[in-house]
């Protein structure tokens, strides 16, 4: 895996943490138990500090950052789609970032929210409690509320694919 210290940042990654080897993880970050960070993901703390909660999952080609003063803060239990792009938010546990997102500074992302595919989350937006945010830019869907199970078992279904990848997957080049 390519983790990076920068100067005196290092991160710092649970023992049963998974990071996928073209997966890059720089500088002040912490993946807490049982995280999983998968194929070109890029974790960059380097203004600030990034740190993603027990049992979370950051899929293929996400992009989080942080800045000084505003660091990326995902909870537990948390899935972050497929090219999905955080800088400098709060993300509640339980809540899903999907595919193709951005998520942008001093944004608050409510415990068992979901964040919508393409939607545009701009800066200081707060989007309560298992809401859902959709389009560009977001707006709360009224009279929707998230159902608690839609995220909960996808976790460790992420979790056991990961421990699957650690001990089974071999580059052949």
């Amino acid at each position: 895996m390519a983790v990076y210290a920068l100067g005196d940042l290092e991160p710092d990654i649970a023992p049963d943490a998974w990071v996928h080897p073209d997966a890059v993880v720089i500088g002040r970050v912490t993946l807490g138990p049982g995280v999983s960070v998968w194929p070109t993901a890029v974790l960059r703390g380097d203004y600030g500090r990034i740190e993603v909660g027990a049992m979370s999952n950051v899929q293929d080609g996400t992009i989080i950052h942080c800045t000084e003063h505003e660091p990326t803060i995902l909870g537990e239990h948390c899935i972050v789609g497929h090219n999905a792009h955080i800088e400098g938010a709060q993300i509640g546990d339980g809540a899903l970032i999907s595919s193709g997102s951005i998520v942008l500074n001093g944004s608050v992302i409510g415990a068992g929210a979901v964040v919508a595919a393409g939607c545009l989350i701009p800066p200081r937006f707060e989007l309560p409690e298992r809401r859902m945010a959709m389009g560009t830019p977001a707006k709360i869907r009224e009279g929707f509320e998230v159902d608690p199970g839609m995220i909960a078992g996808n976790t460790q279904k992420y979790h056991e694919n990961a421990m699957r990848y650690r001990a089974e997957l071999r580059r052949l080049d």
